[in-house]
């Protein structure tokens, strides 16, 4: 398998890490879209969201947790989670990852 986050999950390619537990990685996004603006991915590989759902749902469920943890550490003043799945979706890594988004007002709809 070659993926860009897995190889981040096992230290073949460097990340500014933010928080990390036994199941779940977060790190700060490449090409911010905000002020705030991290990955929150699983350790293991589902290729999206929908896989994730369908196979752990206590993982997806650690990812939700993390991005709350990391908002109320970094004083997020409200924030938002996305999920971007398939091509159609926006998702261009395929391996599930949770984007937080904070630090200024965000706009509805997004785009």
């Amino acid at each position: 398998m070659n993926c860009l986050f897995c190889a981040i999950v096992t230290g073949d390619i460097p990340a500014s890490k933010v928080k990390e537990n036994a199941n779940v990685l977060a790190f700060n996004d490449i090409n911010p879209q905000a002020p705030t603006h991290i990955l929150i991915i699983p350790k293991a590989h589902y290729e999206n969201a929908a896989e994730l759902a369908a196979a752990d749902h206590k993982v997806l469920g650690e990812l939700f947790a993390m991005a709350r943890e990391i908002a109320d550490e970094k004083s997020l003043n409200g924030y938002r989670t996305v999920f971007n799945t398939g091509e159609d979706g926006g998702q261009t890594v395929f391996h599930a990852h949770l984007h937080l988004l904070g630090g200024r007002s965000l706009q509805w709809p997004p785009g």
